[in-house]
């Protein structure tokens, strides 16, 4: 039989992890898992797939164009393949694990994209992250973020620079202009495309106008924070508060991270129609696009029968194993053939200690180094013997 010589090739933006690089994988996820556990996030693994109805709950259509969706031969609804783990671990909070107080989970775990994310990025990239639910106020925020930046240290990212951003600032500002939908969503592009030309040719159609264009142009380091105040003096209250979150968890990132450069973006909408509050990014010069990613979303459990306030961040953690570059070398030891008791001992001891001890099956020619062994086990003077190569 002739096979088809593409028949081992796999769909655009999908890959193979091959063994070292899981190995690395698989470290980084451990390190991480644990990181996360030692500050009390708990553990969760969602599964691959729900119905479309909860995986796309409080998402809208960020998550909608990114999602793959199957029909269940079981019952014939339609599921979806999750793009994001986040809606499944609100759906755990407000049904499967309903308490009172705050709620601390992590996770990790393949997701599948309709489409790449990015550039340099795949379609099925291994989403990890933590979540902290039950709590409203900036604190949670700024927890979220330290564990973020400490996950990107961690993971042996340098040069980090923060975005922040707060959806709430142009939400409040449409809504107290009384914006129609149609140039809430213009103006909404216009700011996720930073086309200064569209947004001035749009402002006389805008009421508050003088709102809308100093939003097009208040970003840059926190200290922008200050002249926001100013020329945001007569806007909604809310509005107000919104910059005095941020102006409150630039300061203690400052203070905790002075490492980390810090920026502010009024017109970032990352996550508009998900997102409630402050969102914010992590970039580095060595990486086309952002390393890791949060932000609040409250309300998100309510489908779900049980809104709760909610923040996180969540990374790819194929991209953050890029920048380890300790990477320890693994050492292999080599056992012949033999089914002498001394030496099944001496190979259950040393796979006790975590020694890694492969054994040659009869008849197979494969020597220590095609396994890439540097030591082997010999018989030497009644004993067997662990000895260099």
């Amino acid at each position: 039989m002739v096979m088809r010589a593409e028949t081992w090739l796999l769909p655009d933006g999908v890959e193979d992890v091959l063994p070292q690089s899981a190995a690395h994988l698989e470290k980084l996820r451990r390190r991480l898992l644990d990181m996360f556990a030692a500050s009390g996030y708990e553990l969760v693994f969602p599964p691959l797939v729900e119905y479309i109805e909860s995986l796309l709950t409080g998402s809208g259509r960020d998550l909608d164009l990114m999602t793959f969706k199957v029909t269940d031969q079981m019952t014939g609804r339609l599921m979806g393949v999750r793009a994001d783990i986040t809606p499944q671990v609100a759906r755990l909070d407000a049904h499967c694990i309903p308490t009172d107080h705050t709620a601390r989970y992590c996770y990790s775990g393949i997701v599948l994209n309709t489409q790449p994310q990015g550039l340099t990025t795949c379609r099925t990239p291994i989403q990890i992250g933590a979540e902290l639910y039950g709590y409203a106020g900036v604190a949670a925020d700024i927890e979220i973020i330290q564990l973020m930046l400490t996950t990107l240290t961690t993971s042996g990212a340098t040069e980090i620079h923060l975005d922040l951003g707060h959806v709430s600032v142009f939400r409040e500002l449409a809504q107290a202009a009384e914006l129609s939908a149609g140039l809430e969503a213009q103006l909404f592009d216009i700011y996720q495309r930073k086309s200064l030309p569209e947004l001035n040719a749009l402002l006389p159609q805008l009421p508050h106008s003088e709102w809308f264009a100093a939003l097009g142009q208040l970003s840059g380091e926190a200290s922008v924070l200050a002249e926001a105040h100013q020329l945001f003096a007569d806007v909604p209250a809310a509005v107000q508060k919104a910059l005095d979150d941020l102006q409150y968890v630039a300061q203690a990132l400052q203070r905790s991270h002075p490492q980390v450069s810090i920026s502010v973006d009024l017109s970032e909408l990352r996550g508009y129609h998900y997102h409630t509050g402050l969102v914010f990014a992590a970039y580095t010069p060595h990486s086309a696009g952002e390393i890791a990613k949060g932000g609040r979303y409250d309300h998100i459990g309510e489908a779900f029968g049980r809104a709760r306030p909610a923040t996180g961040f969540s990374a790819d953690l194929k991209s953050l194993a890029k920048f380890v570059t300790n990477q320890t070398v693994v050492e292999k030891i080599f056992a012949p053939v033999s089914q002498d008791g001394s030496l099944q001992a001496l190979v259950k001891k040393l796979r006790e200690e975590g020694r890694v001890v492969i054994q040659a099956l009869p008849g197979d020619h494969g020597c220590a180094q095609d396994f890439g062994c540097h030591q082997h086990i010999v018989y030497c003077d009644g004993a067997w013997l662990v000895q260099v190569l």
